[in-house]
């Protein structure tokens, strides 16, 4: 083989892509990259977490509730006897009574009557993942007492169309 057509060997094998080649492989990539987040579908997941720690939440204050009861001759905080009530706020603004239709009236005290300065039933309230942002408005759990002697307590804001009640 002669040297010119070694070199004329040598070009022709030069390796690279072209343009089109590389345009199409990341067109595919994303295609897959797309399917896989539709599929994984990230905002139902972090809505079913959310879900979990109000599932959590709601026992945990039923539980307190229910403490308190056995500490108490079996009576109830008075805020819960005659209404719907959020059960309690941050703790740094008044607590007020959440009636059913959204209004809220009155002072209540089942944030001072669960958490109070001994920390007997709960070392702090829990607050609903979504309103945790805004401190101060409540914490998105509502606790009722029933008419046959049995207390509820509820998430409202619950995501992904779940429904989120206790009661006992």
């Amino acid at each position: 083989m002669s040297k010119k057509n070694m070199t004329k060997l040598a070009r022709s094998e030069k390796g690279g892509f072209t343009l089109l080649e590389v345009l199409l492989v990341v067109g595919i990539i994303s295609i897959l990259a797309g399917i896989i987040i539709l599929a994984i579908n990230p905002t139902k997941q972090l809505g079913d977490t959310r879900n979990a720690q109000r599932r959590s939440d709601v026992l945990t204050i039923l539980n307190a509730l229910y403490q308190y009861s056995l500490d108490n001759n079996g009576a109830f905080p008075d805020a819960i006897v005659n209404s719907t009530v959020d059960s309690c706020d941050s703790g740094t603004t008044a607590n007020e009574i959440c009636q059913d239709d959204g209004t809220c009236t009155g002072i209540m005290d089942l944030y001072t009557d669960l958490v109070g300065a001994s920390s007997t039933y709960l070392v702090s309230m829990p607050i609903d993942p979504s309103t945790a942002a805004s401190a101060g408005l409540g914490s998105g759990y509502f606790a009722s007492l029933m008419s046959n002697g049995r207390v509820t307590v509820c998430a409202p804001d619950a995501e992904n169309t779940a429904t989120i009640s206790v009661t006992r």
